[in-house]
This record gives C-alpha cells, structure tokens and sequence, in this order.
C-alpha cells in the first residue's frame, strides 16, 4: 500500500524543486502594477486529486467564508444582498456614463457597469445549476432574473446609448481610442443595436417585444427536445419492451439507445423519439420567425447575417461556401464508410443489411472495436486523476511557464467537499487566476461536461488586475479503497479540452472584462467559432504520446503506457470519422437554412428531407423530424457550423506550430501572445493568422479538416 501511494502521488509538480520555487516566486504583474505574491499555503496538484478531499483545520474552525470568497454569500440569502448592491452601483456608474465627458473613459465607465452586473449574474448562472443546496440554487435563479430584468433597461436606455453613439461618431475621439478600446466600443455598440435602441420608439417597442418572445420560444422549445415520447406496448415485440421505461400501457422512449445491439431497439427508438409532435413544430416556425423578423427590424437581412457578425466567417455566404466545399470534399471518403458498415451490419446481421440513420453510430463503433482493441478498461490503470492533472501541469509548465498548484479553499468557499481550488502562476508574473475544479460525481449534478466564467479579469480603476476566476465541471468517478479516481481515453481527452477553456480565461489578459476569456453570462465573450480552438487544440496533446508518455502510468505497477496503445487509441478515432464529419456538415447547414431567408419555402421537416439527403447519404425516415430534438438550434442559431470551423483552426495550429514540438516554449509563448492573450478584444482571423504567419483560404480550413482523417498506415498495418 505505501508503494501504491508513493506512485500516486509523485509527479513532476511534487518535485522539491518546484517547491523551492513556489517560496522564491515572487513575480510581477504581467505588465500591470500589482505582483501577485505566492502563497506559501500551496501544494503539488496530483496528490490532492488521487484522494478524497478531507477538511482542513481552517475549514473546521474559524467563521464561514462565502461561496468563491464572496463574502455575501455565506447564506442563499446573500443574493439578494449582492443583487441590491450591484444595481445600485449600476445606477450609480449609468449617470456617470451619461455625465463624464466623451472619451476612452466612457468605455471605461461602460466596462465597470458590464463587470458590476456580470460578478453576480456569472456566478449566479453557476449556481442555480451546479449547487447542491435547493435554496442556493433558488436564490441563484431569483438574483438571474433581477440582473437580468436591469439589462434589460440598460438595453433600452436611450440616453446610454446617445452616449455611445456620439463617442463612435466623433472621428477625433474614435482616432485617439487604442484598438482595444475601440473594438470594445463597438462591441457595446452592437449590444445596443441588435436590441433596436436606435430604432424609432415604436419600432423599438416591437423589438423588446420580440425579444421577450424569443426567450420564451427558445425556453419552451429546448425543454420539449428533451421530453420523452411514448408508444403503447402492445405495438412492440415483448423481447425489447425490458430496453425502455413503462408507464402504464406505453413505453417511454428517452433518447435514441444508439449504443444499442439489437437493431430493432435503435429502430424503435428513432422512429418514436423523433416522432414529430404539433406543438413543437409550432414552437420551431415561430422561434425562428420571431428571429427573422428581429434581424430584419435591426437591419440585418437574415438571423444568420447577424449571428455571424464579427465571427472568423463573418457571413453566412463564407459559411455555406465553407460547408459546401467540405461536404464535396468528405464525399468519396463517406461513401466508403458507408459501405463498411453495411459490411458490419451484413455480419452481423444478415437479414436486413439496409443502412440506416439509427445504425451509423454502432456499427461505426463496432468496426472500431473489432479493428482495434480500444476497451476502455485497458487504458484506465494508466490514467490516474491525480496523474493526469500533472500532465497538464508538465506540459503548462513547459509551453507557457505556467503550473498549478492546489490551494485550501476557506470554510463556505466551495459548494461540495471535493472541489479543488488550484492557484495558476505564472514563473515571472505570479499568480495569474483561480480554477474550480468540481470534477466528480455526485447526485442532481448535471451530466455535462462545461467551462464556467466567476469572474472576468480586467484592469481595475486602482492600477491593479482583477484576476479571473472559473470552473470546470466534470462527471469523472470517485476514488476507491484500493484505487485513485481513474479516468477512461474518453474523460481524458475532456479534461484536456475543458482546460483548454480554462487557460484561455487565465491568459486573456484584456483591460476590459467586457471581452475577457470566453464566457459571460452563458454567451462567449471571444467569436463562436474561435471559442472552441483552444480546447480542441488540448485535444491534439492529450493524443501525442510525446505528451501522454510524461504522466501515463500504471498506478500500481508504474510501468508507461506502451506506445502502440497510443496510438491505436489515435488510430481509431480514425474510423469512420468522415461519415461522423458528414454528419456535422449536414446538421450545420440546416441550421443555416432555418436562420436564412424567410418566409421559408417549405415545412421545416421537408427543408430536414432535402438536406439530409443532399448532405448526409442515409435516407430520411418518413414520420420523423430529427430538427425537433437539435437543441443546438437555440444556442448556437446559425452558428453550429463553428465547432468544424474551431477544429479546422486548431488542426492547422497544431501542424504547423506543435506537432514537430509539443513542449516548444517559443511557439507556447506565440499561442499566448497572438491567439489566448487578446480574449474577444481582436479580430479572431488576425489572431489566426497571427498564430500561422499566414492569410488563409477556405480551402485551407477544408484542408486541415480532411486531412485529419488520414490513417497512419504504420500503425494499421503493425496492429493488424
């Protein structure tokens, strides 16, 4: 058992040298006057994550602290408490926006009103989530509201706005702004505008009222693709009625059961999950009429035209152009797909050896299984938390001169026990942010995977940097008595991407918290399509054995992970996968037919007819509109096409800057200087092509898509 603890806990972080370092660090500021002193209370990351966390004496003792050090929340009734004293300061920086004479102050006064309203709402959209406690949760949502009901006025304010406008319209102060300053005066703008505050008071009436509308639609639309359908049990064979839920004489369908074996299950599943249902199709038609009627209002000539402003696309005609290309360009490749897991199916099922929509993602799964041996059990042993976390660390380390260290949270700091607070510090600059990590499961927590923005950074009023402050939700398992919490390639890679995230809010060390990092108040601060390239771009490392084989051991035994698990691993991900990237294309152009011109010519589920036959291969399933279960149409209305866009980007940073050297300080230090330093401040193509030294085409992004796909022929064949 000691061995076993020992092996756990060791990493590079545990180094006595790193400690030595952490009592010596005492760096500056990061050009901004206030060093950031280290704290001697820090301790090597891998070791807090391998065990259960167990409170410390301060913890124990002493007064309760509020949630992330707020000292208001203590109690759910804080909330209420911060809400008050954010609007009143709000009030308080609105006249002053409307009474200090025009300049980069304005931005400035603007910036600290954002700031105000977002350090509650931001925290609160955490909260009303991800709290264990039902009364924090219904204090969270009440003070999202009232936030909420205050941007709304803010929105509307006319005198704000004039305020604004008349700074942006005087050419001699628009010329004596920094760049930064000005894009973040037109950002503020843009807010105003797509609200319609320059509209004539009728007109603008009609756009609050259609705003309103649209959040209802949205709110009401996303709840029904969730709910589940049902179909009497009588109509089903009784050898698969055990697969789904009952209630009384119907069973309950709840989702696709695409991982299923039997394919009659998958069959069922998707032809009743996906059953339209009236009063969401009426739900979808006015969502997306109410959008069109909104970009038209504000002078735009589709919802897509204005979604894609400032976006690395920037039209929706880029966009299609885009999505085009890639579709004729992943055609060969997905018709062999195609055939071999008709070739799966015909195996495994001779009898009815059609392909259809419900079969593409077992059979995918099964060619992968049986092509390479992938079981996720295999790899687990070598993935301990606690290791994982250190190689992240390493590589941070070594990339941008950045480590992590675990911090005691006080007592009524963190919502749970086992969130771990971890300082990131800089090796000249200091401590730079804090991370949540709230990582392991437990009950009511929501089972998805995401990157939370606390507290945006910026340059206070005082000279000093505000520094930001994020977590990062996982679902991973529990540590056991015989064994640390132990992740599988797929939890891994997730850990990599949502850190991604997090470094991007760490290291976007703008002036203004307006365009800091990458989330506010649920939207993203930085374009949607560039968003996600940090992320993407972590996954890259977590599948590089150069990197893997610096922290991927046994957790027992401490032997490394062989390399030919690597990459099969890599391998794998191979199969299939330009029928996996058809299927995005296909999803990301319905999303830019719904949001363009209207009146639509025809039904949303014909438009899903022609376009998936158009763009994906598997035929349309009469009676089934998949459109009313696309949750994405909400959030990412004519945007979905950005993940593909953020992974072209990241695949071509990759090559061209970290495959030759994934631990190549100078290229760490371009990637932090051109594309994590400026958050939504800069143009995100400049930030690209910052990065890459080069203007680039869409035949490039279309490019570095496909070219992923390549197999590695060594590695096929050897395991063959």
């Amino acid at each position: 058992m000691l061995k076993t603890c020992r092996l756990w806990c060791l990493g590079p972080g545990g180094s006595p040298a790193a400690l030595r370092l952490l009592r010596k660090n005492r760096g500056g500021g990061g050009g901004f006057r206030g060093a950031r002193r280290v704290s001697t209370s820090w301790s090597p990351v891998g070791a807090a994550f391998n065990v259960k966390a167990q409170p410390a004496r301060k913890e124990l003792l002493g007064e309760r602290q509020g949630l992330f050090g707020v000292p208001e929340l203590s109690s759910p009734e804080g909330f209420h408490v911060a809400q008050e004293k954010a609007l009143r300061q709000a009030e308080s920086l609105v006249e002053s926006a409307c009474a200090t004479p025009l300049g980069p102050q304005t931005v400035c006064i603007f910036d600290q009103l954002s700031d105000a309203l977002c350090k509650v709402a931001d925290l609160a959209d955490f909260v009303k989530i991800a709290h264990p406690d039902p009364a924090y949760r219904e204090a969270a949502e009440e003070a999202c509201r009232n936030i909420g009901t205050m941007v709304e006025k803010l929105n509307t304010n006319v005198e704000l706005y004039q305020s604004l406008q008349k700074l942006l319209s005087d050419e001699k102060l628009v010329a004596s702004l920094d760049p930064e300053t000005r894009k973040v005066a037109e950002l503020f703008m843009f807010d105003f505008e797509i609200s319609g505050i320059h509209l004539d008071e009728e007109k603008r009436k009609r756009a609050v009222d259609l705003n309103v509308k649209i959040l209802d639609l949205s709110s009401a639309f996303i709840m029904q693709t969730h709910f589940p359908n049902k179909i009497d049990k009588h109509l089903l064979p009784e050898r698969i009625l055990y697969n789904f839920a009952h209630d009384g004489n119907h069973a309950l369908v709840t989702n696709l059961h695409a991982e299923s074996s039997d394919d009659l299950v998958r069959e069922v599943a998707y032809k009743v999950f996906l059953y339209p249902n009236t009063d969401q199709l009426n739900c979808l038609d006015e969502l997306l009429s109410n959008r069109d009627h909104l970009a038209k209002l504000v002078g735009y000539p589709t919802f897509a035209h204005r979604a894609l402003q400032g976006t690395i696309a920037k039209s929706p005609e880029i966009v299609t152009q885009f999505l085009e290309k890639l579709s004729e360009k992943l055609s060969e490749r997905t018709v062999k797909d195609f055939e071999m897991m008709k070739g799966m199916k015909m195996k495994l099922n001779p009898q009815n050896s059609t392909l259809m929509p419900w079969d593409h993602p077992y059979y995918s799964g099964a060619i992968r299984a049986e092509r390479y041996n992938i079981e996720p059990s295999l790899y687990c042993p070598f993935f301990s938390l606690g290791a994982c976390m250190e190689g992240l660390n390493l590589l941070f380390r070594q990339l941008l001169g950045i480590s992590l260290y675990v911090e005691q949270p006080e007592k009524g700091e963190v919502w749970c026990e086992d969130v771990r607070k971890l300082a990131v510090v800089h090796e000249t600059e200091g401590l730079l942010g804090y991370i949540y990590c709230d990582f392991f499961q437990r009950a009511d927590k929501p089972h998805q995977d995401c990157h939370f923005t606390i507290r945006g950074g910026r340059l206070k009023e005082n000279g000093e940097y505000q520094l930001p402050i994020v977590v990062l939700m996982l679902n991973l398992p529990h540590s056991t008595s015989i064994a640390p919490p132990l992740l599988t390639p797929g939890m891994l890679e997730n850990l990599f991407h949502e850190m991604g995230h997090a470094m991007h809010s760490m290291l976007g060390r703008t002036r203004y918290q307006h365009v800091t990092g990458e989330m506010l108040r649920g939207q993203t601060r930085c374009p949607t399509d560039f968003a996600e390239v940090p992320s993407i771009l972590m996954e890259y490392f977590a599948s590089d054995y150069r990197v893997v084989n610096q922290f991927a051991k046994h957790y027992q035994t401490g032997q490394a992970l062989p390399k030919n698990m690597v990459s099969r691993l890599c391998e794998s991900k191979k199969v299939c996968a330009a029928a996996d990237m058809q299927l995005q294309v296909f999803y990301a152009t319905l999303d830019q037919i719904y949001h363009g011109k209207h009146p639509l010519k025809r039904s949303t589920t014909e438009i899903l007819k022609e376009t998936q036959e158009k763009f994906y291969g598997l035929p349309y399933v009469p009676n089934t509109a998949w459109q009313l279960r696309f949750s994405h149409l909400v959030g990412y209305g004519a945007k979905y096409y950005s993940y593909l866009m953020s992974r072209a980007v990241a695949s071509m940073v990759w090559k061209e800057c970290f495959m030759q050297d994934p631990f190549s300080r100078a290229m760490g230090e371009r990637y932090r200087r051109e594309m994590l330093a400026h958050g939504g401040g800069k143009e995100p193509m400049l930030m690209v092509q910052g990065m890459l030294q080069k203007c680039l085409s869409i035949e490039d992004f279309v490019g570095a898509l496909v070219s992923d796909l390549d197999m590695d022929f060594e590695t096929y064949f050897m395991d063959s």
